[in-house]
């Protein structure tokens, strides 16, 4: 089974990829012939990042930010299977590695990616909010201002499914199809239940339950299904803590009942009929 780095994978990544990265300097790029989702700038990503130091890592909804100093901003998506890995200089060249950097300690920071649906880039660190890849993003879910009053609020108007509603970008980010399977269950919500049919608590309900399985999720590393590692190569555990996700069949922990999957804009949807209304 797989399904593209979320959220949790991704601030994984920024907390591994940490101690190694701040205080490096990037010496080189090194960019292959291959084309990303997008293709990659060479000549402008070598000028904006070679011979800076690397400041901080943050994290934007799935995208994990590097800034360097003097106000460039390294971006990377993982796309479905991307990964960024620092490594020995000497080791050898992956056949999917698309962008390197060389760093002054002589390590080499990896982007890998066999489906190469993942971005790099680099932009002014003032103008990222205003660039098209974030423009148009909803509030951060671990935010303690993403509150069921605001999930509400961002439904109102709307009649559309729940599930679909709380994977859309625009409304909050990094809420992926595994973590919505998951948040809905802790919830008791049904997936297909229309966004105007949520009662108030119901909505703070499912952001609590959006928080906590996001929170558990870092904190065991992700979910590695096929592609997923950390900066460091390790694989994430979370799956085994799966309630509904990927369990079609299996009998539900909490009622007995089998799990159940449908499909909702072209994703696997997995739940409990008995314990979500």
């Amino acid at each position: 089974m797989a399904d593209m780095p979320e959220l949790p994978e991704v601030e994984v990544l920024r907390r591994s990829l940490e101690p190694h990265l701040v205080g490096e300097r990037i010496e080189g790029v090194w960019v292959g012939p291959a084309d990303l989702r997008e293709a990659v700038d060479r000549r402008g990503l070598k000028q904006a990042v070679a011979g800076r130091g690397i400041e901080r890592l943050r994290r934007r909804s799935k995208y994990l930010l590097i800034d360097l100093e003097g106000g460039r901003t390294l971006v990377v998506h993982l796309g479905m299977s991307g990964q960024l890995l620092v490594s020995e200089g000497a080791e050898g060249r992956d056949k999917h590695e698309h962008v390197a950097f060389a760093l002054a300690s002589g390590r080499r920071l990896r982007f890998v990616d066999p489906r190469r649906f993942g971005l790099v880039f680099a932009l002014p660190t003032e103008d990222l909010e205003f660039d098209r890849h974030f423009l148009h993003l909803g509030p951060e879910p671990l935010d303690d201002l993403w509150t069921g009053d605001a999930l509400r609020d961002a439904a109102r108007g709307r009649r559309g499914p729940v599930k679909p509603f709380l994977m859309n970008a625009n409304v909050v980010v990094g809420v992926g199809n595994i973590y919505a399977s998951e948040a809905l269950f802790r919830a008791g919500v049904h997936p297909k239940r229309s966004v105007a049919r949520i009662a108030p608590a119901r909505w703070d309900r499912l952001v609590a339950a959006v928080k906590a399985v996001l929170s558990e999720a870092i904190g065991e590393g992700g979910t590695t299904f096929s592609d997923f590692a950390d900066g460091e190569g390790q694989s994430g555990y979370f799956q085994v803590s799966l309630n509904v996700y990927g369990r079609e069949g299996e009998p539900c922990g909490r009622c007995g009942q089998a799990l159940r999957r449908i499909v909702q804009t072209g994703r696997s949807t997995f739940y409990c009929v008995s314990c979500q209304t």
